[in-house]
């Protein structure tokens, strides 16, 4: 009798379609660290394999090593993606709640996070200076306004660099924080990458007391294996405990053993194969820029290939489609871009495809993209409330008035135009009517 496996199945029929992947994972699924079956190293916490939260023997020395390669003070894994980085490093900075400085490029887990934690966040918007249809950055002179108005709040939270490769300027930041002696904190998911580039761009190097890097999405590491680095003396204690309050007490060991030979490579071959990689995805962007693509605007991670295709015409959705036919999956698209991620373990002639593909686009009449996002909403009720309160799903157009029970984030530019706990304006509504949202999660 034949079982039906769904999930099995679908996995080896992409298998088969052979796309070249410019998407996440960063091992592209061409290399393997782990030298047995996964199987093989699928341990649990035994005498000989450590423990992840109380660990003081191999477990402990992977972190140690690895603080020593990343030149931080304490490096810890995760095989909870950067997810529990990000709630361990919140519960660390805030672990009674209160008010946190927090850039409105926010991912849900950060949301999610402060919800539980009962951390109130005060919004500093980005500024409009990454080109037309993106967010922008958030500045050093906003966040001290923030700090200024806010002189009791626990720090600084930030996305950097975003989903479509747009970094702020950290150092300008850390230098404002550390005036205010307050942490900064950076979701660094897109970035564990950063300090193997022609410059180092690590958050870390640049002054972030803290960094929850998501490994897998750059680097040879398996889905869900993450690093939270920390640099500030502050908060090296009881950082495990901070990670148990919401991780696994089943942790997986092939993640957790990806990480460690990640580490390895990195130290042996991360800088040459990074800067190999950062020349050849530059080519690919002076072909993208003559094609009339357009590029984020000012300083962005070199490795991450963002395409305007508004520029030419052309939709994300249509330019995503062409990569296909090209044999290239890309990582995102939406209305204006397609996102591309590259690794060392891309081959030249994945490249040549990305290539191919970029050069046959056709090339029409731009494309309207720069939407005006609505002034923030007031307040009503605190993120807790708002996340763990009764709520219903109600059509947009009734949703004017009521509260928000969850965010609702439109891509481009990546802001959340309602978070949990403000007040949907009819300003707002439009805004993501027009953005395809149909309705709107709101408390009861």
């Amino acid at each position: 009798m034949f079982l039906e496996t769904p999930l099995y199945t679908a996995l080896t029929d992409y298998q088969k379609k052979k796309y070249a992947s410019f998407h996440t994972p960063g091992h592209k699924n061409t290399i393997s660290f782990l030298k047995y079956n996964l199987y093989d190293l699928d341990f649990t916490e035994l005498p000989d394999t450590d423990s992840l939260f109380e660990a003081e023997g191999c477990i402990l020395k992977a972190e140690q090593t690895a603080a020593k390669a990343f030149s931080t003070l304490l490096c810890v894994l995760s095989a909870g993606g950067c997810t529990m980085c990000i709630q361990g490093m919140l519960r660390l900075a805030a672990p009674s709640g209160g008010k946190l400085v927090c850039s409105r490029i926010i991912h849900r887990s950060a949301v999610n996070t402060m919800a539980l934690l009962g951390i109130d966040p005060v919004w500093v918007m980005p500024e409009p200076n990454a080109g037309e249809g993106l967010a922008g950055r958030i500045t050093p002179e906003g966040v001290r306004r923030a700090l200024e108005k806010n002189p009791e709040a626990k720090g600084v939270y930030l996305t950097s660099p975003d989903y479509y490769g747009v970094i702020c300027d950290i150092q300008g930041i850390a230098c404002v924080c550390k005036e205010y002696g307050v942490p900064l904190l950076v979701d660094n998911a897109h970035g564990a990458h950063l300090g193997y580039l022609s410059e180092n761009l690590h958050p870390i190097h640049l002054g972030a007391s803290m960094a929850a890097c998501s490994a897998h999405k750059t680097l040879p590491v398996l889905t869900g294996g993450a690093w939270l680095q920390i640099n500030d003396s502050r908060y090296l204690e009881g950082v495990k405990e901070a990670m148990s309050l919401f991780g696994s007490t089943s942790p997986s060991y092939p993640v957790m053993a990806s990480l460690d030979l990640c580490r390895a490579w990195l130290e042996e071959e991360g800088q040459k194969a990074f800067q190999t990689l950062e020349r050849r995805v530059g080519a690919v962007k002076k072909l993208a820029a003559a094609k009339g693509l357009g590029i984020p605007e000012g300083l962005t991670d070199p490795v991450r290939i963002t395409l305007n295709t508004a520029k030419i015409g052309l939709t994300g959705q249509k330019a995503a489609q062409g990569f296909r036919e090209c044999g290239v999956e890309p990582e995102y698209a939406d209305d204006g871009f397609v996102v591309l991620i590259p690794s060392p373990f891309n081959t030249e002639e994945e490249f040549l495809r990305v290539e191919r593909a970029i050069e046959s686009m056709p090339v029409g009449a731009p494309l309207a993209i720069g939407r005006r996002i609505p002034p923030v909403s007031g307040q009503a009720v605190s993120p807790r409330k708002a996340v763990l309160s009764p709520s219903e799903e109600v059509p947009m157009n009734l949703a004017v008035g009521r509260i928000a029970a969850r965010a609702s984030c439109p891509c481009p530019p990546g802001v959340p135009v309602v978070m949990p706990g403000e007040v949907i304006s009819e300003k707002a509504a439009e805004f993501l009517i027009r953005y395809g949202f149909s309705s709107a999660k709101v408390l009861k």
